[in-house]
């Protein structure tokens, strides 16, 4: 498997897709419910995620692509397989807010080895190969470390079956609210990880988070020089089901690593402390 084509494929592929996407904000935006619990998807999304299954289809016929709106398409008997979200964000684009972006990733026997994420907005495209290193617009993407002066800025995602009133993610949003100088909650993880990858925030908590918007963020910050862990410092690679225990995480550069794994200790003491944290 040529990983350095595959990349190649994925980024011509979310740029036209991408190139769709900011045409499309010309006009009027068509938006429909999505299940039960508040999510939406727009005429946009599904005209991006054809493109991108039209260029990743007729490329790799032979592989399995997992997409966010069409579901698991092409082979699937291959160890390869494709997470295509078209429009990561679209809660965001459906309010007028142009925060969103297109995603890609290339998963080997589960875990990833191409990672891309057009930002249509900007024009602007990161991608990694593992092993490889993360490349940006200006070249490869390695940010110092800067200790921040006034607490951190981190990035908070959950998945979409995560309840409201969900103790445990009650518990560590609280926490990390009184330890950082801002979370933000951006509704397009992708995003979080690109601006993770190139030094823009310190780090990304994430609480039982999906799948299809996880593994090309994930591979672009590790490559970039991040480290991701699970909860309990122990090692994270994104193959536990979407929306388990599993799934949930801390990430950021490896010198912050021990303060954001307190924070996720601390979170779990006041959930044990609280057991009606939910109702408060």
């Amino acid at each position: 498997m040529n990983l350095d084509h595959a990349r190649n494929v994925a980024v011509e592929a979310s740029e036209a897709a991408g190139a769709l996407l900011r045409e499309g904000l010309s006009a009027a935006v068509n938006v429909h419910a999505k299940g039960d619990a508040g999510d939406v998807v727009t005429d946009l999304d599904l005209a991006a995620e054809k493109v991108l299954l039209d260029r990743v289809l007729t490329e790799f016929p032979d592989h399995t692509v997992v997409a966010e709106e069409s579901g698991t398409l092409g082979s699937a008997e291959s160890r390869y397989s494709w997470l295509i979200d078209p429009l990561d964000g679209t809660n965001n684009l459906a309010i007028g807010l142009p925060a969103f972006v297109v995603g890609l990733a290339l998963c080997e026997d589960g875990l990833p080895v191409v990672g891309v994420v057009h930002e249509p907005v900007t024009g602007h495209t990161w991608s990694a190969v593992r092993g490889g290193g993360t490349a940006g617009p200006s070249g490869p993407v390695a940010p110092p470390y800067r200790p921040p002066a006034h607490g951190p800025v981190l990035a908070w995602t959950q998945g979409y079956g995560v309840a409201r009133d969900d103790p445990a993610a009650r518990a560590l949003k609280l926490t990390l609210e009184t330890r950082a100088r801002r979370v933000l909650q951006l509704w397009a993880p992708l995003l979080s990880w690109v601006m993770l990858a190139r030094g823009d925030i310190h780090g990304i908590v994430g609480y039982r988070t999906e799948t299809v918007d996880l593994h090309a963020g994930v591979l672009i910050a590790q490559e970039a020089g991040m480290t991701v862990r699970a909860l309990d410092g122990g090692p994270f690679d994104g193959t536990a089901p979407a929306g388990e225990e599993g799934s949930s995480f801390v990430a950021c550069h490896p010198a912050m690593l021990d303060e954001l794994l307190r924070a996720a200790a601390d979170a779990a003491r006041v959930r044990a402390a609280f057991p009606s944290f939910a109702g408060l």
